[in-house]
């Protein structure tokens, strides 16, 4: 189980995009969450169908779109250079953002279940004592929430961790910069005796991914228990 530098270098750096991709998805997955369980507007089956396409369609796909959008010569890409002079191809930027879209319907899930299971009735007695809906959101709704965010987070995490497909179309497979741990294992399968540096590779990836769904359990059984008391 001896690493070599490129093996280390690959498993700090699926941390790094796994920890940033759930991070910066949290407040967008929220928002989308909250708009599923609590709006009711025109075009709300669109977006929730919309959501969910990372689920089913393949990963090359979704990759070759954010190559299409964020690409030097797409829309976004384009206006992202222009105002900010970033570029999202072959960073980890970039792998973090395809990270997060391919895990964005687990999170969104995750949050709006908990929405759902909040008994409407705690907040209007929170709105009847005179707490405005700032106070409510932030005293009862939150709070009751948080196991679906953790989870969420978690699940976001060790989704992004096993990302292969659309990362290696959108930002390809660059030591360093772009080689998650699932990139890593495939370019060592392409090799000559590669076989050791996969295994070693993967045997991570299932400690790491076990240990992320064992905290979330963990902190969500502490949460209800909690809350139930």
């Amino acid at each position: 189980m001896t690493l070599s530098e490129a093996e280390i270098i690959a498993t700090l750096l699926s941390l790094k995009v796994a920890f940033w991709s759930s991070i910066g998805l949290l407040p967008v997955a929220f928002a989308l969450a909250w708009a599923l369980a609590r709006c009711r507007f025109r075009g709300r089956l669109a977006l929730d169908v919309l959501i969910h396409l990372p689920l089913v369609l393949p990963p090359v796909s979704v990759g070759f779109l954010l190559l299409l959008l964020f690409g030097a010569h797409g829309p976004l890409g384009l206006l992202l250079k222009s105002w900010f002079g970033v570029s999202l191809i072959f960073t980890w930027q970039g792998a973090a953002l395809t990270a997060a879209l391919m895990s964005l319907p687990l999170v969104v899930n995750a949050i709006r279940l908990s929405l759902d299971a909040i008994d409407p009735k705690l907040e209007t007695a929170s709105r009847s004592l005179g707490a405005d809906a700032t106070a409510t959101f932030l005293g009862v709704t939150l709070p009751l929430v948080r196991p679906g965010i953790l989870m969420g987070i978690i699940l976001g995490f060790a989704r992004s961790l096993g990302e292969f497909g659309a990362t290696i179309t959108f930002v390809g497979s660059l030591p360093g910069e772009t080689e998650t741990l699932p990139l890593a294992v495939h370019h060592l399968l392409q090799a000559p005796d590669g076989e050791a540096g996969a295994m070693r590779l993967t045997i991570i990836a299932i400690v790491i991914a076990c240990a992320a769904l064992a905290a979330a359990r963990w902190f969500d059984t502490r949460l209800r228990a909690k809350m139930a008391r």
